[in-house]
């Protein structure tokens, strides 16, 4: 199995400590993030990692190299000439990540749920990890019915940005050029084709100055 890790954003949310340093290089208990990422795959036991990159994605190739030095294969997905968004970035990086499903994490969130355990059940293309809303996103992403990921109601839970994908779920998108992933899972959403599970261990997204202080206490 591949898993993909999204290292493509500017960070703008983290200036200005991201001016000249991409986030996923940013250090939280003495680690970069993307390097957590990483691990959190080589615990699972998945060593051939696709790492898209963009804003300043040359110090990440740098940093990381072919992935030797941490135990796992690295693969870049090159978006310099501009970042596609997080399911434009995955269909650029289709043909790295093969025919089966495969995992997608956000480099900037840390999160103790083993990715062993993530399996795309039958009949879905994706299946989602979903937390309590954190505070900078209280209306939440979207509800769950049993396993089936249903669009939000009276009570919504947050989308972790972890999961894993069946390529076929990004089939119909292949022409799009910039494309978020909220757009191609709420249409599957509606053709009830997303399971999902609630998750209460450890999270906490890295998005600004303020929640890296916090993680690092």
């Amino acid at each position: 199995m591949f898993g993909m890790i999204l290292a493509a954003g500017q960070g703008k949310r983290m200036m200005p400590l991201t001016k000249n340093t991409p986030k996923p290089l940013m250090k939280a208990q003495g680690l970069t993030l993307i390097e957590h990422s990483i691990n959190a795959l080589k615990n699972a036991g998945i060593t051939e990692i696709v790492i898209n990159i963009s804003y300043l994605g040359e110090q990440i190739k740098s940093y990381l190299g072919n992935g030797s030095k941490f135990g796992v294969n690295i693969h870049y997905s090159d978006e310099s000439k501009g970042a596609l968004e997080t399911a434009g970035g995955i269909i650029k990086a289709l043909p790295l990540l093969g025919i089966s499903p495969f995992v997608v994490i956000n480099s900037d969130v840390l999160c103790d749920y083993d990715l062993s355990n993530l399996i795309l059940p039958t009949n879905s293309l994706a299946h989602l990890l979903l937390i309590d809303n954190p505070k900078h996103n209280p209306a939440g992403d979207f509800s769950l019915n049993d396993t089936q990921l249903t669009l939000a109601n009276t009570k919504t839970y947050t989308f972790s940005g972890v999961g894993i994908y069946h390529p076929t779920l990004f089939k119909p998108y292949l022409f799009e050029k910039k494309l978020t992933l909220s757009k191609v899972l709420k249409i599957a959403i509606a053709k009830n084709q997303i399971s999902a599970e609630y998750y209460t261990g450890y999270w906490q997204d890295i998005g600004t100055p303020e929640r890296l202080e916090l993680a690092n206490k």
